[in-house]
């Protein structure tokens, strides 16, 4: 499984940015796709996930971020999926890496990063 995150960049506060994640390989209708951020000195902390049984927000970006999936496509025995997070109002606190997560079970695939600033 491959998973490759895109749509990061600088935004001043109340823009918005659309973040991309697309994930090849062996895809599964039970795996959970997320975005995760981590801002300097801080822990790793989920933003939002989505799967087939809904999604889940954290509580600060609850009524300003948005989870989406399209439907997973199969070319010669690869399937691929991609999910997107659509962020709204953007404030300085929301500045972190945001990494995008495939979870099966115990497995989980991380993408490299993409990096969200956003300016006072």
């Amino acid at each position: 499984v491959q998973v490759v995150e895109s749509g990061g960049g600088l935004v001043q506060a109340g823009g918005s940015l659309r973040l991309s994640c697309a994930a090849s390989g062996s895809i599964s209708r039970l795996d959970v796709m997320g975005w995760y951020r981590q801002a300097p000195g801080r822990q790793r902390e989920l933003v939002a996930c989505i799967s087939g049984d809904g999604v889940n927000y954290a509580d600060s970006v609850k009524g300003r971020f948005t989870i989406s999936r399209d439907n997973a496509t199969v070319s010669g025995g690869n399937a691929k999926r991609t999910v997107y997070l659509e962020m709204n109002n953007l404030k300085p606190e929301d500045t972190a890496a945001y990494y995008c997560n495939l979870n099966r079970w115990t497995i989980n695939y991380w993408g490299k990063g993409t990096l969200v600033t956003v300016s006072s």
